[in-house]
């Protein structure tokens, strides 16, 4: 039986190429704002009913993040092409997380657990998930537009921050383990 966190991450999933085909084949940035809010607000709930309900699995644990990184990388490669935001934000991000994509891989060699994501990790990608909508609602001429560049980029900005410094902590918790220090398989 799914649950109901696990449904909502889910229908997160889905909504990554829906969000694709809205801003690059129908260019529909009104409907695409629509799935990225929605997509923000089931990474949300979906965590907070799981915790809640007792309805934690192993699947949420690691569909979530999986899901999260999909659907950031998704994001940055439409607002690349769209030149929505500069090279060298998606250039940090995406670099960030295959740093640590290679980190997983080497504990996962030596039989040590991934990462727990801590909760300024969470922050880093709520600011991130959060900050798209906005930015893309900022293409949009007038009063909204401006209103949504100041949000989008003040929630770009402690979203990037927050990848830095947590991606820094998790690479050096990383590899701390895998030198000995924590050693959970010999």
């Amino acid at each position: 039986m799914i649950s109901v966190p696990n449904a909502l991450t889910f229908l997160r999933f889905l909504g990554i190429p829906l969000f694709i085909y809205l801003t690059l084949s129908l260019e529909a940035d009104g409907w695409a704002i629509v799935v990225l809010a929605i997509g923000g607000a089931t990474d949300y709930f979906d965590g907070k009913i799981a915790r809640a309900w007792n309805q934690t699995s192993r699947f949420g644990e690691l569909a979530d993040p999986a899901i999260d990184r999909l659907y950031i990388f998704a994001t940055l490669v439409v607002f690349l092409i769209r030149e929505i935001v500069p090279v060298w934000m998606i250039a940090i991000i995406i670099g960030r997380d295959v740093i640590l994509g290679v980190i997983t891989l080497a504990m996962n060699r030596r039989g040590i657990p991934p990462f727990t994501v801590t909760y300024l990790g969470k922050a880093a990608t709520f600011n991130l998930l959060y900050a798209f909508p906005f930015l893309l609602l900022a293409q949009s001429d007038g009063v909204w537009g401006s209103i949504a560049f100041v949000a989008g980029w003040s929630f770009a900005i402690w979203g990037v921050a927050l990848y830095i410094s947590t991606g820094i902590s998790y690479a050096r918790e990383g590899i701390s383990q895998m030198r000995g220090n924590h050693v959970i398989n010999s």
